[in-house]
């Protein structure tokens, strides 16, 4: 089942980086007493991802907490580095936190997985 509008955000354990290396940060943390702005992409370095998902949010970081948002959080199946160097090329640092859902059991806990099998698996079935 997804999530619907009204729903509490299903806990998960999500990872960032921070200067002492990569930690963990739960939902309950990152959303209890704050607004926050969450959107999720396929993958960091795709390039929809890159030229369209996430330049518009970090563009547009001071405007969107201008009408009380906390925080603006991206989140990916995607590891901690991964995810810091995606941030760091994009130039969101301080205005997009960039999350990690490595396991991709935060995007199962709101129903939004989706496997499409392996490239080769995807190739077969077209043969």
């Amino acid at each position: 089942m997804t999530i619907q509008v009204g729903d509490k955000i299903p806990s998960a354990t999500l990872k960032q980086m921070t200067p002492e290396g990569p930690k963990d940060i739960t939902t309950d943390e990152l959303f209890r007493g704050k607004k926050v702005a969450l959107f999720a992409v396929p993958g960091a370095f795709t390039p929809a991802c890159s030229q369209r998902h996430l330049p518009g949010f970090v563009d547009k970081a001071a405007d969107i907490k201008a009408k009380g948002v906390d925080e603006i959080v991206s989140a990916a199946v995607n590891d901690v580095f991964v995810m810091t160097a995606w941030g760091k090329e994009q130039r969101a640092e301080g205005k997009v936190r960039m999350l990690a859902d490595g396991s991709g059991d935060f995007v199962r806990a709101l129903g939004l997985d989706l496997d499409e099998g392996s490239g080769a698996d995807a190739m077969l079935r077209a043969l």
